[in-house]
Order: C-alpha cells, then sequence, then structure tokens
C-alpha cells in the first residue's frame, strides 16, 4: 500500500500530542497501520511551542487542509460545533475519512455527519471523544458485539470527579476546589460544561447510542450539576457505606432508554467508586460476559492523542475494505439503528439520599417517616446528628427505597412544609450498580 497522509487540524493540548507521538511512535504505528503514515499538512490559526513545527507544512488555513488532494486523512482537533463542522462536512465532500476527538459535534450532529460519511464511502472515527485513552468506544463496538448491553454507568468527566475527590478527601468547599482546578487548567474559566454535567452528557449520548444501537439524541438527556453537593453530604454517604460521584447512566428497559447525568451514590465497594482524581472509568453491564470496567485516564495531551492515533491506524487498516464490510459508526448497521423512547425523568425509578434540617423535638422522624409512607416510600437507613451546643435543629438524614422520581419530589414538597423542617430538603439518586 502506498502511503497516507495525513492533514491535521488544531494545534491545542490534543494537537501537539498527537504530533509527539506520531513522531515518536512512528515506526510501531506505521508497522500497526501496515503502510507508512505521513504528516502532509497542518492547519493551525497558531503554533504551540509544546510541539516543533518548524519542518512542517503549516497552513492558517484550516479549510486549505481538507481541500488538499494529497490529504487522504483529516484530523479534526479544534473542537467546538461550528468550525469543525464545517471542516469536517468539506472534508466528507473531498472525499477524506475524519478522525475526530470532537464529542459536542458528535453527539449533537452526528446522525447527519454519519450519513453524509457513509453517502461518499468514508469514515468518521471518534475513539477519542469520550474518555480520553480509555477505549471504551472500540470495547462497546467490537469486544462485546456478543453482548445485549443492559446498562453502562460512567465517570466521564475528569474535572468533575477531581472536585468530589478533594471535597471528600480534605472536607473543602465547591467553589474552593473549583477554583484549584482552574488554577490547575483542569477546569476551564467557564466550567459550566464540566461541573453541570453538560460534558458527560456529550459523552453519554455516544456511549448509550453505541450500546444499545440507537440514533444520537442528546436532546433528550437529563443533566444535573454537582454545584449544590455539600461536604456534609460526602461526609454522610460515606458513613452510610457510600461514595458521590458524577456519574452518567444509561439504562435500557421495557419503557425506553434512560440518559441521565447526575451526582450519585454508588456502594463503596463498587470499583468504580474509588476512581478518583481526574481519572475516568466506565462500567458497562452485558447479558453474557456481566460487568466490565474501563479505567484510565480520561483527558490530557498524550492520553487522548493515544486514542487519535489509534483511531488513524484503524482507518488505514480500513483502506482495502468495502464500505458494507467496514464496521459501522455506531457499532450497528445504519438502517438497523432504533429509535428507542427516552424515559422522562419523572418516571425513573431509583433509591434517594435526603438530607434535611429539622426541629429536635419528639415525633419529627415519625412526620417525614409518615409522608415517605404515605407516598409508597419506605426508609432503609437513618442518620440523626445530636444539635450543637444552643442550637434547636438537627440534621436529619434518610436513605429511602426505590421510588419513581415523581413520587420523591411529590413526597420532598410534602416534607418541605411540615413545621419540624426548615429550608429546602437536599436529594441525591442512589444506584447500586449490582
Amino acid at each position: 500500500m502506498k502511503p497516507v497522509k495525513v492533514g491535521l487540524c488544531g494545534l491545542g493540548t490534543v494537537g501537539s500530542g498527537t504530533i509527539n507521538v506520531l513522531r515518536r511512535n512512528m515506526r510501531e504505528i506505521s508497522a500497526r497501520a501496515g503502510t507508512e503514515i505521513i504528516i502532509e499538512q497542518i492547519g493551525a490559526r497558531r503554533d504551540n511551542s509544546a510541539c516543533d513545527t518548524s519542518s512542517e507544512n503549516v497552513v492558517r488555513d484550516i479549510f486549505e487542509v481538507a481541500r488538499n488532494p494529497d490529504v487522504d486523512i483529516v484530523i479534526e482537533l479544534i473542537g467546538g460545533t461550528t468550525v469543525a463542522k464545517e471542516l469536517v462536512e468539506l472534508a466528507i465532500d473531498n472525499g477524506k475519512h475524519v478522525v475526530t476527538a470532537n464529542k459536542a459535534m458528535i453527539a449533537e450532529f452526528g446522525n447527519e455527519l454519519f450519513a453524509r460519511a457513509e453517502a461518499k464511502g468514508v469514515t468518521i472515527a471518534y475513539e477519542a471523544a469520550v474518555a480520553g485513552g480509555i477505549p471504551i468506544i472500540k470495547a462497546l463496538r467490537e469486544g462485546l458485539a456478543a453482548n445485549k448491553i443492559e446498562w453502562l454507568a460512567g465517570i466521564i468527566n475528569g474535572t468533575g470527579n477531581f472536585i468530589l475527590t478533594e471535597m471528600k478527601d480534605k472536607g473543602r468547599d465547591f467553589a474552593d476546589v473549583l477554583k484549584e482546578a482552574q488554577d490547575l487548567g483542569y477546569a476551564e474559566a467557564d466550567p459550566t460544561f464540566d461541573v453541570e454535567g453538560i460534558d458527560a452528557a456529550h459523552k453519554l449520548v455516544i456511549l448509550a447510542s453505541i450500546a444499545f444501537g440507537m440514533p444520537l439524541q442528546f436532546d433528550k438527556i437529563f443533566t444535573e450539576g454537582i454545584s449544590t453537593i455539600e461536604p456534609q453530604d460526602l461526609t454522610y454517604a460515606q458513613e452510610l457505606g457510600y461514595r458521590i460521584k458524577h456519574l452518567g447512566i444509561a439504562r435500557q428497559s421495557d419503557q425506553g432508554v434512560e440518559l441521565r447525568v447526575h451526582p450519585t451514590l454508588i456502594p463503596e465497594k463498587r470499583l468504580i467508586a474509588n476512581v478518583d482524581g481526574v481519572m475516568n472509568a466506565v462500567l458497562v453491564k452485558g447479558d453474557a460476559v456481566g460487568p466490565t470496567l474501563y479505567y484510565g485516564p480520561g483527558a490530557g495531551a498524550e492520553p487522548t492523542a493515544s486514542a487519535v492515533v489509534a483511531d488513524l491506524v484503524d482507518v488505514v487498516r480500513s483502506f482495502t475494505a468495502a464500505q458494507e464490510n467496514k464496521i459501522a459508526h455506531l457499532g450497528f448497521a445504519s438502517d438497523a439503528l432504533t429509535e428507542f423512547p427516552i424515559v422522562p425523568m419523572s418516571d425513573v425509578e431509583t433509591a434517594y439520599y435526603l438530607r434535611m434540617t429539622a426541629e429536635d423535638r419528639p415525633g419529627t422522624l415519625n412526620q417525614v417517616t409518615k409522608v415517605l409512607s404515605d407516598t409508597g416510600i419506605s426508609i432503609e437507613a437513618v442518620i440523626q446528628k445530636e444539635p450543637t451546643s444552643g442550637e434547636s435543629a438537627v440534621s436529619l438524614i434518610l436513605l429511602t427505597s426505590r421510588a419513581l422520581e415523581k413520587q420523591l419530589l411529590a413526597a420532598i414538597e410534602s416534607i418541605e412544609a411540615l413545621d419540624e423542617i426548615e429550608g429546602q430538603v437536599a436529594h441525591i439518586r442512589v444506584e447500586s450498580l449490582g
């Protein structure tokens, strides 16, 4: 096979990391691909001191790379959903394969981009879009192809996991840890995508589509962030034998598919509950294999570059395969995808952690218990703290049985109306992941 020529767009953290990995490991990479791989052109609006491109053909117009007739594969690493999408569309229209790490673009526009690529007989590879260096997309699409996937749950945003870990280990407030995460470069100046779960939602939608064989449906996912979690919640969760993690959860049932990102209590004995810092992990339950866990760095220059280059090798290997023999973009033939209904959050059933401030008087717990019982919810565990000196109110923490979200919210509304309860009742969902 003749050498394969690559055009890389974007010299940010991942772009520079990809160039460095390609250069350092080119012998092994080319041997695995079965042919020489050449960096033909780089499109970047500015240079990056993290990699030396003085000997490369660098252009400032990234669209020039997509139009270059000598480029076989375009690697899109600029991010975002506007210019990046235009670049990918132009590359496809010019008959070029695409490798991308852009989870937002795939989650929001993947359906139309995949259809466009299939019509032109080219491939879009996107392993690096989810969980950095963890090959979770390959695992779902290929390694677990014999299984009906029942559910998956993932810590798929390292920034949020770092914040919760610091809060748990050191008792620090959310705002304090967030500032450190920004100083360390883990969180952006505007951290909304990370701490409010939007980044994790992009990734979860992609994983769920591959797991269940359905079109991407980003607009239907439920998302809740971690900014309301307090250090005391992490402490009480540990007392009850749990850890709090910001999880993306997808589950298939007779009702349809659940797609949700939110803080979750997990039993501390689960391996995924002990994934700390900026690391990622995805737990997948298949009917044949049972539960499998995938763990590793979810971001960073070279971990993400590892996935980018692995996709590059896969695309090169597929050059000699007919279109119908290539692995489908979402792991299922496009005409076999099923538009499953997405279960509304009000109809999702989980157990719950409740924390409230209650007057320290006889009968208060009975009142709360009665409200829950009247709504069809039982109590599984209770922590009631002694009042501090001079205070008449105490923290009351409950773990409930499984209940529909709409039942739980109705019960909370009634509990907050009790004279004995001060302020709002905090609630966090609980998953056994068994």
